[in-house]
């Protein structure tokens, strides 16, 4: 008992006190830092990094693009991520308990969750797609590099011939009769159908004609969502224990991947005029409020504010962990890897214009189309082919992983923060598997030959708007109902210090201001969504409009149903207590709950005990001590010690 009482005392901690390990034995936390970090840049660094961000930048002004993408990146992009990241750090909960700081808007974690089950479904379909492509460039000739097969059509004009053998000279013969014959049907305003992409309609899609016309499911595309279902599953099966294990390579081989790119690129004939056209600033684009727009709304969405992601990962961190270092990492690094993604990217596609002889604008595509087909055709031009191919599916394949683990992790731990019995923690891998096998489920319509018309309208309105209403909605409760200096105050608890005062600033009016702009952007520059020359009907607009409500209607349905349910006689009685913290709010261990979060006697039966128990201990300890003073007699120098 001596050894005990001296261990407390050198720990600093009350004698008779366990000693402190910061760490959530019950929830668990991440190994380390380095975890979560890598975690959170797989989360936030995913495909739109790579197929959405270059074509932005070349479309709204190249170079003149980085300056509204960074102010937006300072004013919103990273106050916003330290925002969640401190949320769900400071509660140690998911995306539903930490509105426990004022329980009426806790429709908000349920449309996080909403918002990514729908993200979670199609975008792992996308991982399936290139894990279809991965597997189908082992092979000796890409089979998207000829005219010859039985899926071409009439209009396919490829680039090689299946004639030609692999020498240098003969490829440069071939390349100039294919510059001579595309030029020629350039001029003659015809369109080109290139081998990839008859490759991506005809054989890999076998597209229909309709969105509501289904066909049969494609069967090698369904083999590969359960591929990467159980990916997935397996990496998650031990909670952020596994996965943080995972992200050491999952994180950062795309880095790796893309250098190897980017190298290959560079040294490419006509590299310099596709980076060019990337970078090349067009300075009267800046007043252009479309610009400023898809700045905004690029640095939003490529974060992955408001999908309730970051508050998850964050509440596995030790409670005094530096979130606001880490955001400003996370973040910065995210950016950062769009733009050198874009080197990587325009390289290879000014590579492909030289050689078609035709402008890089021509070639230049975004989403799926510059994935599956503008970038695998220009593989095809490259000396050992498919080895840059694998390479370029396998990066996306991580990619894609690193966002869809995050996603299943924040509608898991919901899940089991929700319920919160000792059953579901000892249990949560059944519910990983569960929320997997529904998900592989729900992903097979958009495996049929209508399955990419039903992707894309997910993916233009499940996680559009209805990001930016969640998100604005957040700030305001947190900074207006609970209060800005009580969130203050929680920071400079858990860090050490307050928010600075930029920040402070950002919370309060800059951030709200720039996300209700995204929203009014988003408004004004809507247009039906479209797929090539595919028109959608409007009963599929109006489900995509649907899907994007389904989450937003949480917020006011459950404040309803709050207000309701509160005690109070009359209504703004009920109101009140609907809005103010809940009894529970606060640091999850008991050792962090300190000033106003300090327990009360007769709160709770659980606090009585814990307190008890720790004054019986130290009645022990204080016993012994006085023993030892009545022993030794030197009661001067064991009163100092303690």
């Amino acid at each position: 008992m001596a050894e005990k009482c001296a261990d407390g005392v050198l720990n600093g901690s009350v004698p008779g006190e366990a000693t402190k390990q910061d760490e959530n034995v019950k929830r668990g936390n991440w190994g380390n830092q380095i975890e979560f970090v890598l975690t959170s840049v797989g989360y936030a660094v995913g495909l739109g990094n790579v197929w959405r961000f270059p074509y932005l930048c070349y479309r709204n002004g190249g170079g003149a693009f980085m300056f509204p993408y960074f102010i937006m990146l300072v004013f919103c992009g990273i106050p916003l991520f330290f925002m969640e990241l401190s949320f769900g750090q400071f509660a140690s909960q998911g995306c539903l308990g930490v509105w426990k700081v004022s329980p009426i808007f806790k429709g908000i974690g349920y449309g996080m969750m909403v918002v990514s089950s729908y993200i979670g479904i199609y975008y792992n379909v996308v991982i399936s797609i290139a894990f279809y492509y991965f597997f189908s460039s082992m092979t000796r000739v890409l089979p998207w590099t000829y005219c010859n097969n039985t899926w071409n059509s009439h209009d396919c004009i490829g680039v090689l011939s299946p004639s030609s053998n692999n020498t240098n000279a003969s490829r440069l013969q071939h390349l100039a009769q294919a510059t001579l014959s595309l030029s020629h049907i350039a001029n003659q305003t015809l369109k080109r159908t290139s081998p990839s992409e008859d490759y991506w309609r005809q054989y890999v899609l076998d597209l229909s004609d309709d969105i509501g016309n289904f066909g049969e499911v494609r069967l090698p595309l369904l083999g590969c969502l359960g591929v990467s279902w159980v990916v997935v599953f397996l990496c998650l099966i031990k909670g952020v224990k596994s996965s943080g294990k995972v992200v050491y390579f999952t994180a950062t081989f795309p880095y790796v991947v893309l250098t190897i790119l980017f190298v290959r690129g560079i040294t490419l004939e006509g590299a310099v005029d596709g980076i060019t056209y990337y970078l090349l600033p067009q300075w009267d684009k800046i007043l252009d409020a479309k610009v400023w727009g898809d700045a905004a709304s690029q640095i939003f969405y490529s974060l992955g504010c408001a999908w309730g992601g970051l508050i998850t990962m964050a509440s596995y961190n030790k409670f005094h962990n530096n979130c606001y270092r880490d955001s400003i990492i996370i973040s910065v690094t995210n950016c950062a890897t769009s733009i050198y993604a874009g080197f990587v990217i325009f390289s290879i596609l000014g590579f492909m214009a030289s050689n078609l002889g035709v402008d890089v604008s021509m070639v230049a595509d975004h989403g799926p189309g510059l994935a599956f087909v503008a970038y695998p055709e220009a593989l095809t031009l490259l000396p050992v082919s498919p080895l840059w191919s694998v390479l370029f599916f396998f990066m996306l394949i991580l990619l894609g992983l690193g966002t869809q683990f995050c996603l299943l992790e924040t509608l898991v731990t919901a899940i089991v923060d929700e319920i919160g019995s000792d059953w579901i923690i000892r249990w949560k891998t059944c519910v990983t598997l569960g929320v997997a096998v529904v998900g592989f489920l729900l992903g097979i319509p958009l495996t049929t030959q209508a399955g990419i018309y039903w992707l894309l309208l997910m993916d233009n309105y499940a996680a559009s708007f209805s990001l930016v209403i969640i998100s604005c909605i957040m700030c305001v409760a947190i900074m207006y109902i609970y209060g800005h200096r009580n969130y203050f105050k929680d920071i400079e608890m858990m860090l050490g210090f307050p928010p600075p005062l930029f920040f402070q600033i950002c919370w309060r009016f800059f951030s709200p201001i720039i996300i209700f702009f995204i929203l009014i952007f988003t408004v004004i520059q809507y247009q039906p969504i479209n797929y090539n020359d595919y028109i959608y009907p409007t009963w599929a607009i109006t489900l995509g409009f649907l899907m994007a409500l389904s989450s937003v209607i949480c917020i006011p349905v459950y404040a309803i149903f709050k207000i309701w349910t509160s005690e109070g006689d009359t209504f703004l009685q009920r109101l009140k207590n609907a809005t103010k913290p809940s009894m529970d709010w606060g640091p999850a261990l008991s050792e962090h709950r300190t000033g106003r979060y300090t327990p009360m006697r007769g709160l709770a039966s659980d606090t009585n005990l814990e307190v008890q128990q720790l004054h019986q201990e130290k009645s022990k300890c204080d016993e012994l001590s006085l023993a030892l003073r009545g022993n030794n007699g030197s009661a001067h120098s064991q009163d100092s010690k303690v």
